[in-house]
């Protein structure tokens, strides 16, 4: 049994302007022990997948349809009882931003300690060693003297590893980082993401990596996930996804990571704007943006196509390589998929 299954998942926003589909139909599993990342430009609906996952989402957001299941139990629906025992205890989660994320007017240390003493049952005493144990563990130096600072008192590079270290306090079983190291310059960044790999080696827990950069993602993930417009763009192992991309915009994200061998060589950006989800296209959503469209690529929206037993692709591309035929009729398509 898996340690987490999303099944066709559907998250929107409601909204004055119409229905917004933040999630539109995500399906995946994560074993123990396994690292999957979660990569997408801004509004492909990375986090809003993580926050239906910890059952966090604001109004006007709300989760339509779908199944979420954590060691077997639906948290789709789940009580409030139920799910304060999951969320920091089970399943934690790191934000974006370590600033807005710690309040400003508690000491590191509280803030730490509470976490502990709602989910464990240590007491004060017992809290605030476990506190400081936890500083020390994320390499934070002196963490007896830390622990009684303000976040103010932290850099950014900081702030995040107290992050880690409340997320990490009660060794969940799965930790949610969404977009970790946003903030935070190369080196910093570097040194958050060999932390991540080292505690996760350590703790054996699941991590769901979140972010908008596949180099992040790279030598740290067991499977990938590309999500454009709320959908599974492509799915698989990190090395099929890195050496063997069979969906357009993968292909596009993969081009525009900067390289060291060509110094002369100019980025490859992504031409055209993310799709307006109030306003979908008929086919593709990525059809807009993508320079090898073709005829069906606008007219009808592909399904899921299984490459390998490791690898799946929702690209017109793959249906008709190899062919010398490249034309295909809306009825055409909506026959053979009256046949499944």
């Amino acid at each position: 049994m898996s340690l987490l299954s999303v099944k066709d998942l559907h998250t929107s926003f409601f909204t004055s302007t119409g229905e917004v589909k933040a999630v539109d139909g995500v399906s995946f599993d994560l074993d123990e022990g396994k690292v999957l990342g979660i990569v997408g430009e801004s509004g492909s609906g990375k986090s809003v997948t993580a926050y239906s996952i910890m059952q966090i989402l604001s109004n006007p957001g709300k989760i339509v349809s779908g199944s979420i299941k954590f060691k077997g139990e639906e948290l789709v629906g789940a009580s409030a009882e139920v799910l304060r025992k999951i969320r920091g205890n089970k399943i934690s989660i790191i934000f974006q931003d370590p600033m807005t994320s710690l309040n400003p007017v508690l000491t590191v240390g509280d803030q730490l300690m509470e976490v502990i003493l709602l989910h464990t049952g240590r007491n004060r005493e017992q809290a605030k060693d476990r506190a400081v144990e936890m500083l020390k563990l994320v390499g934070v130096n002196e963490p007896e003297k830390r622990v009684r600072q303000y976040p103010h008192e932290f850099s950014g590079g900081m702030r995040q590893r107290v992050m880690i270290a409340m997320a990490l306090a009660c060794e969940p079983d799965l930790l949610i980082a969404d977009e970790p190291t946003t903030a935070l310059d190369v080196t910093i960044q570097a040194q958050i993401l060999e932390l991540m790999k080292e505690l996760q080696k350590k703790m054996g827990m699941a991590i769901i990596m979140i972010t908008h950069d596949l180099g992040v993602v790279a030598d740290m993930c067991d499977e990938i996930i590309v999500m454009y417009a709320g959908q599974v763009s492509e799915r698989g192992t990190a090395e099929e996804i890195f050496y063997n991309p069979k969906h357009e915009y993968t292909k596009g994200l993969i081009n525009s990571i900067p390289t060291i061998s060509d110094e002369r060589e100019r980025l490859k950006p992504i031409g055209g704007n993310p799709v307006d989800l109030l306003n979908m296209p008929d086919g593709c959503p990525f059809s807009p943006r993508c320079e090898n469209a073709m005829k069906v690529c606008l007219e009808v929206d592909p399904k899921e196509l299984v490459i390998n037993e490791n690898h799946i692709s929702r690209c017109w591309m793959n249906v008709v390589e190899g062919l010398e035929n490249k034309t295909f009729t809306k009825a055409a398509i909506e026959e053979m998929y009256s046949h499944e």
